[in-house]
């Protein structure tokens, strides 16, 4: 066994514990730093299989930025774990019917003969001054340029969707003009009374 061998065994196997943790930690917080692991793991993969702009961008996108934000929202909405576990028995036949499912699809593309070492043939070693991201970003905006555009206009759909969707006006919904608090006067926020004195 060569060391790039023991290494993909021990990366799949810290990505196999690190994504059923996801899934079975009862704490939110744990499941995405477990979340996080799989993700770091996940881009060790990537590089052994010479893909080190994947890699990257997969730590530093996922990682770095969702994943992070994520956590905070977790943190700051303090999920109710007890109210989330009441209908987990109630879902768990339709649970395990997906899981099946997934088992015996990994099954069959794990099994097929099209899938083997006879069918896909180890990699031949790239030559000198060969880059796999110059060679990425010549597929992505020739052959597939079309797609790439398609997807960030949906990106883009997405996120005027999500900023329209903060911004609405709901009924009870409190919120701040600053307008009109950069205009206030003195004389709006302070009133100042003239007393007699008490004496005793």
């Amino acid at each position: 066994m060569t060391f790039a061998n023991l290494l993909f065994y021990v990366f799949a196997a810290i990505l196999v514990f690190a994504a059923i943790r996801v899934i079975t930690a009862s704490n939110p917080v744990h499941a995405v730093l477990h979340l996080v692991l799989a993700f770091f793991t996940a881009g060790g993969l990537w590089m052994l299989l010479r893909a080190e702009f994947l890699a990257i961008a997969l730590v530093l996108v996922y990682v770095g930025a969702v994943m992070v934000l994520f956590l905070f929202v977790i943190m700051m909405l303090d999920i109710n774990i007890e109210r989330m576990r009441e209908r987990f028995w109630s879902n768990l036949p339709f649970g395990l019917v997906v899981g099946g499912l997934l088992i015996a699809e990994m099954s069959l593309v794990l099994t097929a003969r099209y899938f083997d070492l006879d069918a896909m043939p180890e990699a031949a070693e790239p030559p000198a001054g060969h880059s796999n991201t110059k060679e990425l970003g010549r597929l992505i905006y020739t052959q597939y340029a079309y797609p790439f555009e398609l997807a960030a206009v949906i990106l883009l759909v997405a996120i005027i969707a999500a900023i329209a969707l903060t911004h609405r006006v709901r009924p009870g919904n409190k919120r701040l003009d600053p307008a009109r608090q950069i205009a206030v006067k003195r004389k709006d926020r302070v009133r100042i009374l003239s007393m007699p004195a008490e004496k005793d």
